[in-house]
């Protein structure tokens, strides 16, 4: 029999009341952008969790971004996906974190190698591509985490809870928005690379595929029904001021009151720029004015080649008889949520915390009551992205993806597609003017 003194008492001590000792999961991305420099980021602030090896992306200055966050002298570095994927396995988790177009490809690839995936939402830009994936999943028996930062949000995690308790009684009627905010909407669906729909994914599954898995996630049961409306109606040509230049930097003559020149790149807005380019490797920024005049993010928001939508609103009918409806707006900040039941009603989000003071606002209709709860996250850690999502997310994410099944995961592959669903039919009800009955099953 070994002997419980010294270290083997320790080992003791740790395997039976700690658990086993886990070795730290390895990282690597495809796609070294905003959303995996994130993520990596996070990641790096738990060695412990996480080892971050490596990462592949056409743009040089990505790469290094994330070798940086790496921290390791023996970070591998990839010019392409294609160039990562020719060799061996060397990580446990793969980030997809490409363009939407190309999820399905380097999703499947990935899997087939052996990689479990930290998915970036949108699963993929069509529905076919979503159910390959799907497939693919089940087929290699890999684990797929999707990206649903909100269900990781204290705010959302603490208006489930509020819901599952029966406080508000049986839900009837749930209201949700999502302000987009208009300089977003002008820097990624005008300007940058989720413009067109068809060489991303529809705006409702980009932006708001989040929300959707949300709605779907607190009332608990398919949806039966879905129509929405909705276009593109400020960012077009007719509403180009007189005499406007094609790009910003050229003479625009209302350069001093126009919310959208690419001169707030400079100064307010500056902090955007960096998720479409390395700030470091310009000195000055006269080097930042000449690379805002000949790229994308230069030109005037009124004559880009874009056709997302600027707002949409879904309306559906679930199976339990509740509904629900969703607006996605360019024109408001932040989310806001009210939910209405048979024995209360619950309202929160940003608009409810500056008339209260409170993010969640609760009113139980036998007492007369109305209570206000703050949701608490650590802020310590200097990002608070996704009201602290994308932290509580990572934080997890060494759990999640040793869980038994994949389906005991928070937001796994299984629970994300009915989301998808929802937004690829309210993308075709907008469309054709119709109702799209059991949109979940959609083939």
């Amino acid at each position: 029999m070994p002997s419980c003194n010294g270290p083997h008492r320790l080992n003791h001590y740790r395997n039976n009341l700690l658990g086993p000792m886990l070795t730290p999961l390895k990282i690597a991305s495809l796609g070294c952008g905003s959303r995996a420099r994130t993520y990596m980021s996070l990641a790096a602030r738990q060695p412990a969790h996480y080892e971050i090896v490596g990462g592949a992306d056409p743009d040089p200055s990505r790469v290094r971004a994330l070798a940086d966050i790496s921290g390791r002298s023996d970070f591998r570095g990839f010019a392409s996906a294609a160039e990562l994927l020719s060799e061996e396995k060397f990580a446990d988790i793969m980030i997809i974190g490409t363009q939407d177009a190309q999820h399905r490809e380097h999703a499947t690839a990935a899997m087939r190698m052996g990689y479990d995936l930290l998915l970036e939402k949108p699963i993929a830009s069509t529905l076919e591509d979503v159910r390959e994936v799907e497939r693919v999943a089940r087929e290699t028996g890999r684990r797929v985490l999707v990206c649903h930062v909100l269900r990781y949000a204290p705010f959302y995690r603490k208006v489930q809870e509020i819901v599952r308790s029966g406080l508000l009684g049986e839900v009837i009627t749930l209201n949700a928005t999502e302000g987009v905010g208009a300089w977003h909407q002008a820097h990624s669906f005008v300007r940058g690379h989720w413009r067109k729909t068809a060489q991303a994914s529809p705006m409702i599954l980009a932006k708001s595929c989040h929300d959707l898995d949300i709605i779907r996630w607190l009332i608990g049961v398919p949806c039966t029904a879905l129509s929405s409306f909705g276009s593109l109606t400020h960012f077009r040509k007719e509403n180009m001021p007189d005499s406007a230049p094609a790009r910003c930097f050229d003479g625009c003559p209302v350069e001093k009151t126009c919310l959208y020149h690419a001169k707030h790149y400079l100064g307010a807005h500056r902090d955007w720029l960096s998720y479409v380019c390395n700030l470091k490797d310009f000195s000055n920024e006269e080097g930042i004015r000449a690379w805002l005049a000949q790229s994308p993010w230069g030109r005037c928001v009124y004559q880009c080649d874009n056709d997302a939508v600027d707002h949409q609103v879904v309306a559906m009918e679930f199976q339990n008889g509740a509904t629900a409806t969703f607006t996605m707006t360019a024109f408001e900040h932040h989310r806001h949520i009210e939910i209405m039941g048979t024995q209360g009603r619950l309202r929160g989000g940003k608009f409810v915390e500056e008339q209260s003071g409170h993010e969640i606002q609760v009113y139980d209709f036998a007492s007369g009551i109305e209570s206000g709860i703050d949701p608490v996250y650590d802020r310590t850690g200097g990002y608070e992205g996704h009201g602290g999502g994308d932290a509580a997310m990572i934080s997890v994410l060494h759990e999640e993806i040793r869980r038994p099944s994949p389906a005991e995961m928070t937001s796994s592959l299984d629970v994300s597609i009915a989301s998808h669903c929802l937004a690829f039919a309210a993308d075709e009800a907008r469309r054709t003017g119709t109702v799209i009955a059991n949109p979940e099953h959609l083939v």
